[in-house]
């Protein structure tokens, strides 16, 4: 990328307003704890709504700017949980509302749970969300949008026992084919790949990649390195992120193990920078989903401290994030179940730190 572009980039992002008519999503610097070099801008993506609670966020760049979905009603898995979003141009987030409901043909209506936003290499917008009563039950469904999210085709329910991607983005091949990340829950903790050729119509389903019982994984995060290599990380049970490799498109993938990072048994999300690098976004601890950090590994296996964005008592988690076509960063996750926070990191400018151990520097 361009100095310049860089540069005009990072002015936008800290001269764009955070309010659009009729949805005053103010500047929420104050709320992160120390201001940290690399942080560009900090802002809710709504200060109010008709709902009580909200969680699990996703966004997506499109053409015309970000893009950012979540599931919100009165509490997580009550039948009035849809699946809500907002838009972003240079103007501001845009007016929350409503883009999809678990209202069945015979009336009855289920709860919406973990959407998922992806941009297809053709301009589509996917959305993924799943549908049911709890995880153990829950069926997945797609929806696709033209327009950047403007409006959204009839919802389509995927084939049995394909959920698409369960919590995090998908990553597109070199042939086009989604591969989505997707765990489930029934049967113990498991993970499993999905394959689409045709964003969404037929699909294929490795098995699973753990036993489910000694090692209890769901919600993979795909990182997709320069080399071809594919790493996924996993939210477990057993207080620790776990791993696994493929060096053939996601076919095939190594045993896989817990690392040295910890985990509260709550989402996490990564991507590779375009610089090769990888970021990990995931609560750095064993118990409770505060504080919320970012790592970030130049070589996918040692991982060193970046920034912390929640270190106040309170609920921080199920962070999505993405890299545009800028260079910046951007992060959303769940704020206290009460509101979405999107932060803007300007990955060239992070400080990194050693950690020792598992141990985040003070």
């Amino acid at each position: 990328m361009r100095m310049a572009d860089r540069l005009v980039a990072l002015l936008l992002a800290l001269l764009s307003t955070t309010a659009s008519a009729g949805n005053k999503a103010r500047d929420s610097s104050e709320t992160t704890s120390v201001k940290q070099r690399g942080i560009v801008k900090t802002e809710f993506l709504f200060e109010s709504a008709p709902f009580a609670a909200c969680h699990a966020s996703t966004i997506s760049e499109t053409k015309g700017g970000l893009v950012a979905a979540w599931f919100a009603g009165k509490e997580e898995g009550n039948s009035d949980v849809g699946i809500w979003m907002a838009r972003r141009d240079r103007r501001g987030w845009s007016e929350i509302k409503e883009v999809a409901a678990g209202v069945q043909a015979d009336g009855k209506r289920y709860p919406c749970w973990n959407p998922v936003l992806f941009t297809s290499g053709g301009g589509s917008l996917l959305l993924f969300y799943k549908v049911g009563e709890n995880p153990s039950v829950w069926w997945g469904m797609l929806k696709k949008s033209r327009d950047e999210g403007r409006t959204w085709s009839i919802p389509q329910r995927l084939p049995d026992r394909i959920l698409g991607p369960v919590k995090n983005k998908p990553v597109q091949l070199a042939d086009g084919t989604l591969l989505c990340p997707s765990s489930s829950e029934e049967d113990g903790w498991r993970v499993y790949m999905e394959k689409t050729r045709d964003l969404g119509s037929t699909w294929a389903k490795t098995g699973p990649l753990n036993d489910g019982r000694r090692l209890e994984a769901i919600q993979p995060t795909i990182l997709k390195y320069p080399s071809g290599e594919l790493q996924i990380l996993c939210r477990t049970r057993q207080q620790n992120i776990a791993e696994s490799r493929s060096r053939d498109e996601g076919n095939t993938w190594n045993a896989m193990r817990l690392i040295q990072l910890p985990n509260p048994n709550s989402g996490i999300d990564g991507v590779v920078l375009h610089d090769g690098r990888a970021l990990l976004v995931y609560n750095h601890t064993k118990r409770g989903r505060s504080p919320l950090n970012v790592a970030v590994s130049k070589n996918s296996r040692t991982w060193l401290a970046a920034l912390t964005l929640e270190s106040q008592p309170g609920e921080y988690s199920y962070p999505a994030v993405i890299q545009t076509s800028d260079g910046l960063v951007h992060i959303t996750y769940t704020w206290n179940r009460s509101r979405i926070k999107h932060i803007v990191i300007d990955p060239e400018q992070v400080v990194l730190r050693d950690m020792q151990g598992d141990k985040w520097p003070e």
